[in-house]
């Protein structure tokens, strides 16, 4: 039978002539012309002239139905797996470890131990032996799994169909078929549509006698070839957004290479502290060292650290200059931030808010949640007398916005603030309470030697990009959203992200 797209389509239209104005069903009509069902609705209802509402209506139905699984209908010929392995074990019995190399042994074990049919004796001559512990069996898997090949599948019980779904040996499948119905242009000859209105058409008049294809002003156009803003970057303006709604002003963070002065012993964090170990920290081989620094701001730093000052007694160990000259890949923008408060201090000293969005770096063992670089946020806010309520409640203003209102603040140890606190949500999705912050008050150890008025206070706060993208993604593995695991089309589909939605 010829089955390309026009014949078939008439041959269908000659089918739904004789059913009447009842209309007819794909399937029966994929029956009728002898056909499988998708060559009725695939070449026919999709991407031909008679898919036109004028010519026919087809309107879409949905049905399940149960089917064996290819294990089922081996099942059916050859039994179950263990009906199968009580067959297998003579009078005699069978050693275990022979039993498991048959074909559905292990499955048929189990199956055949849990109906009682066999027996195990362990202390056996030469090793552990199945025998049966029954004359007979009635293979009742086989027999359910026959009246579903033959169209009764609705006889079973619920509790059989679920048990046999569960063993893999039965799926329930849903069907998607049309019924068809006569349209208001119905007849039983295809006639191509016209789809463009030609100059030769207009010079010989012979538009007159053509039908040409409704214009449809709703469709939508093709979508241009674009770039598109990786998750990252739109999470990232969002958060931009609400830094700047809240008057801070963005700190310059495009030095990702960073001297070990700035990075650590600017925010009074001691040379023999872990964070600086091989083990965390990214060092430069070339160049290896920085030579650029404020000297005065050095050696007060220097001081502060080796034998206090200010009020406090500092670490009391010998600071080394070679060991703040190493360079580093930074490991958190607070460097920066350090580089500001400094600059802001060798000025007149006005009021400041910062923040930064921009990548750090460590030398993390690589899993599901951590890379070796990712992205911090961080807002510093820095006046006369700020306290820790002042903290907690820009905490809460800026957490607001991004949706989050309920907050718990919990002691935690930074070497550069005090006192420090961690910010926990609670999660409505996992419920319960999930860390997404840090925060605390700038050490005077690190604020003074800056050369900032000592009524001054800056208070901190930072928390990583990637954690709330993945969240409002719905990703669970950090390496499908940074790296050579991301899927592009994810990147192009994915919607723009309000954080308060």
């Amino acid at each position: 039978m010829a089955t390309d797209g026009p014949a078939l389509a008439e041959l269908l239209l000659q089918r739904l002539e004789r059913a009447g104005g009842g209309g007819l069903g794909s399937l029966e009509a994929a029956a009728a012309l002898g056909l499988e069902h998708q060559h009725v609705t695939v070449p026919v209802l999709h991407s031909s002239p008679v898919c036109s509402p004028q010519v026919i209506e087809a309107e879409q139905r949905s049905s399940k139905r149960w089917e064996l699984t290819p294990e089922g209908k081996e099942i059916v010929q050859e039994g179950s797996h263990e009906a199968r392995v009580f067959d297998s074990i003579p009078a005699e019995g069978l050693p275990q470890s022979e039993l498991m190399k048959l074909p559905s042994g292990k499955v048929g074990f189990s199956k055949a131990m849990s109906n009682k049919w066999v027996r195990l004796d362990k202390n056996a001559d030469g090793g552990p032996r199945v025998f049966r512990a029954v004359e007979s069996v009635q293979d009742s898997v086989r027999e359910k799994l026959q009246l579903v090949q033959q169209g009764e599948a609705e006889s079973l019980e619920e509790k059989d169909r679920n048990e046999l779904k569960k063993r893999k040996l039965l799926m329930e499948v849903i069907i998607k078929t049309y019924w068809i119905r006569k349209g208001s242009a119905f007849s039983t000859t295809v006639t191509k549509q016209e789809t463009d209105l030609t100059p030769e058409m207009l010079a010989s008049g012979s538009w007159r006698d053509l039908k040409f294809k409704a214009y449809n002003f709703e469709a939508l156009g093709i979508m241009p070839e674009s770039g598109h803003l990786h998750p990252l970057l739109k999470v990232r303006t969002q958060f931009r957004q609400i830094f700047l709604e809240m008057g801070f002003t963005e700190m310059p963070t495009n030095n990702f290479i960073e001297s070990s002065f700035w990075n650590f012993d600017a925010l009074f964090q001691p040379q023999q502290h872990p964070a600086r170990d091989q083990h965390d920290t990214f060092f430069l081989q070339d160049p290896a060292e920085a030579t650029d620094f404020p000297m005065d701001y050095l050696k007060r730093v220097k001081k502060i650290h080796s034998q206090g000052g200010y009020g406090s007694q500092g670490y009391k160990y010998d600071w080394k200059l070679e060991e703040a000259r190493k360079n580093i890949l930074r490991t958190h923008t607070t460097a920066v931030s350090a580089r500001m408060l400094y600059r802001l201090a060798q000025q007149k000293f006005t009021p400041a808010k910062y923040f930064s969005i921009d990548r750090v770096f460590r030398n993390e063992t690589l899993d599901a949640t951590h890379l070796a670089e990712f992205h911090q946020i961080e807002g510093v806010v820095a006046d006369y007398g700020l306290t820790l309520g002042d903290l907690m409640g820009t905490l809460r203003e800026f957490f607001t916005k991004l949706g989050i209102s309920q907050l718990r603040f919990k002691p935690a140890y930074n070497p550069y603030t005090e006192p420090s606190m961690e910010v926990f949500s609670y999660h409505r999705g996992l419920q319960k309470w999930v860390e997404v912050g840090n925060s605390g008050i700038f050490r005077p150890e690190m604020l003074l030697p800056m050369g900032l008025p000592e009524g001054v206070s800056v208070i901190a706060w930072g928390l990583s990009l990637e954690r709330p993208t993945m969240i409002k993604y719905g990703i669970n593995n950090i390496r499908e959203l940074v790296g050579h695991k991301v899927n592009l089309q994810m990147v192009y589909d994915g919607p723009l992200c309000r954080l308060d939605s």
